[in-house]
Order: structure tokens, then sequence, then C-alpha cells
């Protein structure tokens, strides 16, 4: 009573249910694949929009760290998505989203604008990144044209934790970093994750710094970096496998 198909019947049954699970796991592995540099996007995303409500608060030294750790994101997502072979228009849209709000709004916050003049400068600073991420394409394999706008961020940032947040000096330091981001100059694409191996500890140290944050002098390592891709591009940081 309880055969009512054929034996071979219920073998067709299960072999189609195991081949739906395999399917359903490499889908599964597929759309992690597909997804894990955008996750990383995402947290850059979330690192700005921190960053933005940490500086409206007056935790300023908070909102600093925030922009270096989107700073270490936005280096790590792109080395990811190539790795994995997962480029995308949809995470190209998202990278560049996660790098306005990061480097662009929550960067200029942290010029702290109580005035007209004041208020120009952190807006020209936020035109400059837009105009960085909308325009500014070399057409050069592994060049940018003009600063690239993590870089500018990432001085500003530890700027602010050397000094105290001395606001006469960070508005000249964005000063120039605009000049920088809107410049037709040639930039390599440092690739840190994908080149030398030197460029993989330097990451690294990025990363283990962030640990130390509770001391403002740790942030010089990250000034360091940044002036070194800034004035040697071409010497340390040209991309090479």
């Amino acid at each position: 009573m309880w055969m009512v198909s054929p034996p071979s019947g219920l073998f067709q049954y299960l072999k189609k249910l195991f081949l739906t699970e395999q399917a359903g796991r490499a889908q599964a592995v597929d759309f992690l694949r597909q997804n894990v540099a955008n996750s990383l996007s995402m947290a850059n995303l979330v690192m700005g929009l921190s960053s933005i409500l940490c500086s409206l608060n007056g935790l300023y030294h908070h909102a600093c760290w925030l922009v270096l750790v989107g700073f270490l994101l936005d280096l790590a997502d792109g080395a990811v998505a190539r790795q994995l072979n997962a480029c995308s228009a949809l995470g190209a849209k998202l990278d560049d989203f996660a790098d306005f709000t990061t480097f662009g709004l929550a960067t200029a916050l942290l010029l702290q604008a109580h005035g007209i003049l004041d208020g120009l400068l952190a807006i020209v600073y936020v035109l400059a990144v837009f105009t960085r991420l909308c325009f500014f394409s070399s057409g050069v394999p592994f060049m940018y044209r003009g600063l690239p706008c993590p870089y500018g961020s990432s001085v500003l940032a530890s700027t602010f934790l050397l000094t105290g947040g001395n606001l006469v000096v960070l508005r000249i330091v964005a000063m120039v970093m605009i000049l920088f981001m809107v410049d037709q100059g040639f930039y390599p694409h440092d690739k840190v994750l994908e080149s030398q191996a030197w460029k993989k500890v330097v990451f690294a140290g990025g990363v283990v710094v962030v640990f130390f944050s509770a001391f403002p002098t740790a942030s010089l390592y990250y000034l360091l970096w940044s002036i070194s891709y800034i004035f040697f591009p071409t010497a340390l940081w040209n991309y090479k496998a």
C-alpha cells in the first residue's frame, strides 16, 4: 500500500533532490563570492556614516579613526573583487558612493566649519572629491588622474589627531589636498594587496595600528604612508606584480 511508485521512481526523486541541493549550494557560494567585495564597500559606507555622526556629536577622535578604517576597507574591496573575479557595475557604484560618504562628507566635517569661509572650504572639499570620483579617468592602465581621495582623507584625519584638531593647520592641509585632487597629474594604482610583499606588510601594519588608536601618535603611521604615496607615487608605489 505504501509503495505507490516503483523503486526506480524513488531513486530518480532522490537524485533530483540531491542535484537540486548541489545547485543551491553552488548558487549560495557564487552569491557570497560576488558580494564579499560589496560587503567591504558597505562597511566603508558604514564607517563614513558613523564618522559623520561622531563629528556631529563632537567625538572627533572617533570620527578620524573611522575615516582611517574606511581607508583600509577601500584598499581591500577592489583587491578582493579582482581576486574573486567579482567586479561589477553595482560594485563600482557602491564603491564610489561609499568613497564620497567617507572621504568627502565625513572628512569635510572634520574641518569644523563655524563661519561662511570655513563652510565654503568644506563645500569645496566635498566638490573636489565629487569631481575626482566622477570625472577624472586617466584612460591609462593602473593609473589615476588626480590624487585618490582616500589618501587626502588619510592625511587630514591623521593631521587632526596629531595636532589635536588645530583648525588653522587642518584648513591649510585641506586646501593642499584639494589642489592635489583636482590636479591633472598621474598617480599609480598602488594595488597594495596585489603587489610586492612589503606593500602588504604596510597594509597589515595599518590594521595593527588601529588597535592602538587610543594613542594620538599612532596616526603618524597613516600620515607617513599617505605622504609617501603623494610625493613618491612612481618611485615607491607604482604597481608591480
